[in-house]
């Protein structure tokens, strides 16, 4: 977790090389492990796509008191660069425009930033409404964003798995992806502990455990990109699988697992029943989590492109704890991980239950 959010990483996104150099991470850890790649000689599948980036110069200044990149405020991820100075107008109760430069200033109680494939012609700043309230009356906007509009960002998902001893073109398969927000500017970035460090962490110890102790099936790994970016790097894996897609026996998908004090829930519970009643009631003898709840199907994160191709899937999620989410203050330091043991127990279990000949329907 401290390495994944640390500021070498900048925030595994599209500034300083951030996901390139947490892609490579993952896979220095999968070969020291002595996993194999999932096809092939290489354990990245490259692919690309377009992202509006913050790179270089992001100040602000309203009735010139300097505002600080990623807690104070942030752009909104279509937003254009812009250098200038100029008068705000209220428009209402939230929101001040700089028609001279094409700016628009939004306050909002929290910050929440996200990833965007275009640039736009005009400028929108989000504004910590604390923070907006120690300027005063908003009158003049002082501003130096860069923006950069990358055409074909190179990003890799990274992929690896245990050959199965008995049945080894049958595959089990645990994802997370590994791709966060990026950096703003020279200074801030976001650190994206819960999302996703969280679930990478997890997976990369299970395939410690799996390394060590291979199973019937072979059991595969994937750390995708592009998540953030909407579903991307999952998105390009169905579409060129790296193995058919109808070796897959079951698809475990984590993401955002690093609270767990309320339970977890798990998304497509109500697609695959006697799956769930199962997990449910491997919890309940081992008594790992608080609750195992059920939600249905929904497209909100990797498992989604490979359900809708038929692949059986899940996508397990934490409950509790803190919320910071998509912003600066999603650190390892404030992640409890308290039920991070536990969770790893009941997947084991349950792959144990998926390798014991029941179907999973």
């Amino acid at each position: 977790m401290d390495t994944l959010t640390s500021r070498c990483f900048e925030g595994r996104g599209y500034t300083h090389d951030g996901m390139n150099k947490a892609a490579c991470f993952i896979q220095d850890r999968f070969k020291e492990m002595g996993l194999q790649p999932l096809a092939g000689k290489q354990y990245q599948q490259s692919f690309s796509y377009p992202v509006n980036t913050f790179p270089g110069r992001a100040s602000l200044f309203i009735n010139g008191v300097q505002l600080v990149a990623g807690r104070d405020f942030i752009p909104s991820p279509e937003s254009a660069g812009v250098k200038g100075a100029g008068k705000l107008v209220q428009k209402d109760a939230t929101h001040f425009i700089d028609l001279q430069n094409r700016i628009v200033v939004d306050v909002q109680k929290k910050l929440t930033w996200s990833v965007a494939p275009q640039a736009a012609d005009y400028t929108v700043i989000q504004v910590d409404s604390v923070s907006f309230s120690k300027v005063g009356k908003p009158e003049t906007i002082e501003i130096d964003l860069e923006n950069k509009l990358v055409s074909r960002f190179k990003a890799a998902n990274v992929c690896a798995m245990v050959k199965g001893s008995v049945y080894p073109d049958s595959v089990i398969l645990l994802t997370a992806h590994y791709d966060h927000l990026g950096g703003l500017g020279t200074e801030a970035y976001f650190p994206g502990a819960n999302d996703n460090a969280s679930g990478v962490a997890l997976l990369l110890s299970l395939a410690q455990y799996y390394s060590k102790h291979p199973q019937p099936y072979s059991i595969g790994f994937i750390c995708f990109a592009g998540e953030e970016a909407g579903l991307l790097g999952s998105n390009y894996y169905t579409q060129h699988p790296l193995l058919p897609l109808k070796q897959i026996r079951f698809l475990l998908n984590m993401d955002m697992v690093g609270t767990g004090e309320d339970g977890i829930t798990v998304v497509n519970a109500t697609e695959f029943p006697d799956a769930f009643a199962s997990l449910q009631q491997l919890n309940k003898d081992k008594k790992y989590l608080a609750d195992v709840k059920s939600r249905g199907k929904a497209a909100n994160s990797d498992h989604y492109p490979f359900s809708e191709k038929g692949v059986p899937a899940f996508f397990m999620y934490t409950l509790g704890g803190i919320r910071a989410y998509h912003d600066v203050f999603d650190v390892a330091s404030t992640l409890p991980m308290q039920e991070f043991s536990d969770l790893g127990g009941l997947i084991k279990d349950f792959f144990a239950y998926l390798q014991s000949g029941a179907a999973a329907n």
